[in-house]
């Protein structure tokens, strides 16, 4: 009886520890990289250059806005084809609930940690940004301080050209590791 019960027990204890090393799962030999900032993030994708008449220029994949109204503060980070991709705000009530006043030097500072944290969740490390703070010890120098102490680079790399043959230089490719 015993030993019924005990090759019954193993047989089961077979059915679910498979000892084989199958793999019935196909990788496929075609990958499509469904990243629609992918080629951002590769330097290889189109950066308009503008023209030189152009007073703000449009050399920039994503570009940092800051815009206060009498009553609340509201950061964006705009796409130069898609607009407004990413949006903090201090009339947002997570926000709004936590700050004594929604423009003062505190709620600007708050406001750059927030959007900091958004831009790195969503893949965007560095952005473009020509804000000029008018004070060293301003809010709006506060608010840039909050966005680089949370990972963000406010500058964005150049896109990638590719060498030509006449060329004298030629640079290493982004995408190549050479350590």
């Amino acid at each position: 009886m015993n030993s019924r019960l005990i090759s019954a027990n193993f047989q089961v204890a077979n059915r679910y520890f498979c000892r084989k090393a199958e793999n019935s799962l196909d990788i496929s030999s075609h990958f499509i990289n469904r990243n629609p900032r992918n080629l951002e993030r590769m330097r290889i994708a189109y950066k308009p250059d503008g023209y030189h008449v152009d007073k703000p220029g449009k050399s920039f994949w994503h570009k940092l806005k800051l815009s206060s109204t009498g009553r609340y503060v509201r950061a964006s980070i705009e796409h130069f084809q898609k607009g407004t991709i990413l949006e903090a705000s201090t009339s947002e009530w997570a926000l709004k609930k936590q700050l004594y006043k929604c423009r003062d030097t505190s709620a600007y500072y708050n406001l750059g940690r927030v959007l900091a944290e958004r831009c790195l969740k969503s893949g965007l490390t560095e952005i473009c940004c020509d804000i000029v703070p008018h004070r060293p010890d301003g809010k709006v120098a506060q608010f840039v301080e909050a966005l680089q102490k949370g990972g963000v680079t406010l500058q964005e790399p150049p896109q990638f050209k590719p060498a030509r043959p006449w060329d004298q230089h030629r640079y290493e490719k982004p995408w190549e590791v050479t350590e």
